[in-house]
């Protein structure tokens, strides 16, 4: 029977994606919350049933609680991993293992919210993201696979993709166009190929390995932990899951072998007596099997994410490499927030094109980062110890210098990078830098600890209206917004200079004037992140006790507009002791008077200015918005 053509009802979306695993529904989660329309396709009858990918990673849950759906996600009780062990064969020689050290999996250096690593079956995970983008209209059309694609503005500058879908049967065909395709189909992506970008791999050795997950019975007395395992059988690595399963990754074979094969494998019972092995002088048993794979790591990444800004690749399409620090989804998850807020804010009428430009060379970079750290990390792993090297390195501090595993170093050096608050976005209009546009002496204060292309610090403070402690950094959800935290110092000192700020934000041709919303008249007084703009969300944070903070008569009306986000920065931090005013104080800002930091609708920080008396302030922002939006702000600035 010839195959059934079907025109929709409409044909028109601002996106086609196609891959329904972790970044795909995180871009499509953000787009349609923000009133985009959606295409998802993914070629598999349902949600994924067993296996995958299970770490969420400290920064991971960070977003996701920002995004409202931690809670979600912990409703279905998944394991929290805080410690890593490391077990080899004895120091003395000698069969078995035996735990040489245990190293925090979130150590304390890093400012968390959320030290530790979340652990649950992908499919549950990605439930969550489905049941949010129905309450938006979005239903993800199963099974439907795409069969080709072409982008061409000259002949549609508006919807300039034109994508062609079909039933994995067969038996129906669509036709549609798009403003934007989103290749996030995983490693075999048919975008990628059809785009002809090729994938550069990084490691000649490459490495197969089984993963089984199922419900195990032990005496291994670290089973419910994290573990990496080294012994002269070979390595695991153990994974405790949700509902008393545990995941366990055993090397099969390794390029090194004289009989390796890329195609080897392995059946579960094999797999097993290899892990009951390893383990030994412990005992284990398998009371259920939930799943098992066998697969070959192999560490590419895309030689490019886009060719034309319109046609994008992410997740697994860009980058492959091994699970074993549990990064595929988290970076996928990031791959998508990046994106979908430089979408948004060119299509919303914001920034310049020119912004799409940035989503490869941030994201490419963090790849990179990845697949070097992992490299090295898998390398480490699937090697037998030499056991005189074997120290308990990681006790105490778990500074050992010289003496220490290289493992285990590796392991603590990539702690930052690992939980994701190590990711570093270079300088470019996003991003101040020496060499930006924005050159006004008020432009990043000496002092400041914040890092534009960095995470924003996080912080507790006291909201006034409600006398509730809050995480600063959370106070704004992912709406899109750029985020102007205005650290207003103390009352007395900053008052002129609030006042000028606002005086100069409400000029026409500003930032904040510039972009108002259109039905600014009819918001409801109860508006709480964007009564003005739908591009800014602003907060300002006193140093000062709650009882000394009076809204009304501390900030201008502009500001005081956004009562519900006004803060009194008068809790102690245990990072700044000595501090008066912790928050200014981590962000390294005076806290007579203050300043302006401008974080990314991703949370990165973007630029961070002096708050000053007079125009300064507003200028230098004008500087820095003027050199991606789409109007001419202030007075004479360079674009990009």
């Amino acid at each position: 029977m010839a195959p059934d053509y079907h025109e929709p009802i409409s044909s028109h979306f601002s996106a086609v994606i196609v891959g329904a695993g972790p970044v795909g529904l995180m871009l499509s989660t953000c787009l349609a919350r923000w009133g985009y329309k959606i295409k998802h396709i993914d070629n598999r009858a349902e949600p994924t049933p067993t296996g995958r990918a299970d770490g969420i990673q400290p920064r991971s849950l960070d977003l996701l609680r920002n995004m409202g759906l931690k809670s979600a996600i912990m409703a279905h009780k998944p394991a929290r991993v805080y410690e890593v062990a490391f077990w080899d064969p004895p120091k003395t020689g000698g069969e078995g293992i035996v735990r040489t050290g245990t190293w925090a999996s979130c150590p304390n250096f890093i400012d968390a919210r959320y030290p530790f690593t979340t652990l649950l079956h992908q499919g549950l995970i990605e439930r969550v993201f489905i049941a949010d983008l129905a309450k938006n209209g979005v239903e993800i059309q199963r099974p439907w696979t795409i069969t080709g694609f072409t982008s061409d503005e000259k002949a549609n500058p508006e919807y300039p993709v034109t994508v062609d879908l079909a039933h994995i049967d067969g038996t129906h065909k669509e036709t549609v166009h798009a403003k934007y395709l989103f290749g996030g189909e995983g490693g075999k992506s048919f975008v990628r190929d059809q785009l002809k970008i090729g994938v550069s791999f990084k490691d000649p050795i490459s490495y197969v390995w089984g993963v089984m997950d199922g419900v195990v019975k032990t005496d291994f007395p670290d089973i419910k932990m994290k573990c990496t395992i080294h012994s002269q059988h070979g390595s695991i690595m153990v994974i405790p899951r949700e509902d008393n399963m545990v995941r366990l990754y055993i090397q099969i074979a390794s390029s090194t072998d004289a009989d390796f094969h890329p195609r080897k494998t392995a059946s579960a019972e094999e797999v097993q007596e290899r892990a009951k092995r390893i383990l030994e002088p412990y005992s284990i048993e398998w009371e259920r099997v939930e799943w098992y794979s066998v697969y070959p790591i192999g560490q590419g990444i895309s030689d490019k994410y886009t060719l034309d800004h319109r046609v994008f690749l992410g997740g697994d399409a860009c980058h492959t490499h091994s699970p074993k620090a549990g990064q595929g989804m988290n970076t996928a998850f990031l791959d998508a927030q990046n994106l979908a807020w430089k979408i948004h804010a060119v299509e919303a009428g914001f920034a310049s094109r020119k912004i799409l430009e940035t989503y490869e060379p941030e994201r490419k970079e963090v790849a990179e980062n990845l697949l070097a750290f992992d490299n090295k990390y898998a390398k480490l792993f699937s090697q037998k110890p030499s056991t005189d090297t074997v120290v308990a390195a990681t006790k105490g501090d778990g500074a050992q210098g010289a003496e220490e595993n290289e493992f285990i170093k590796t392991f603590k050096e990539a702690c930052e990078f690992t939980s994701g608050y190590g990711v570093f976005y270079k300088a470019n209009a996003l991003n101040w830098s020496p060499e930006h546009p924005a050159q006004s002496h008020v432009v990043h204060p000496k002092s400041t600890r914040l890092v534009p292309g960095r995470l924003f610090i996080n912080a507790n403070v006291t909201r006034v209206v409600d006398a509730n402690v809050v995480h600063l950094e959370q106070e704004i959800p992912l709406n899109g917004s750029f985020r102007l935290f205005i650290f207003a110092g103390k009352p007395s000192a900053s008052a002129q200079a609030l006042k000028d700020l606002a005086a100069n934000m409400q000029k026409k041709g500003s930032f904040y004037q510039a972009y108002m919303r259109p039905d600014v008249d009819a918001v409801s007084h109860h508006e709480r992140h964007n009564p003005h703009s739908l591009f800014f969300s602003i907060c300002s944070i006193f140093a000062a006790k709650r009882s000394d903070v009076e809204i009304s008569r501390d900030l201008p009306p502009l500001l005081a507009r956004y009562k519900d986000n006004v803060y009194a920065d008068d809790l102690w931090d245990r990072r700044v002791p000595d501090a008066q005013a912790a928050a200014h104080a981590k962000m390294g800002l005076d806290q007579e008077k203050g300043g302006v930091v401008v974080v990314r609708p991703d949370g990165y920080v973007g630029v961070v200015v002096a708050l000053t008396e007079g125009s300064a302030t507003v200028d230098a922002l004008n500087q820095y918005f003027g050199s991606f939006c789409t109007k001419k702000l202030g007075g004479d600035h360079a674009q990009l």
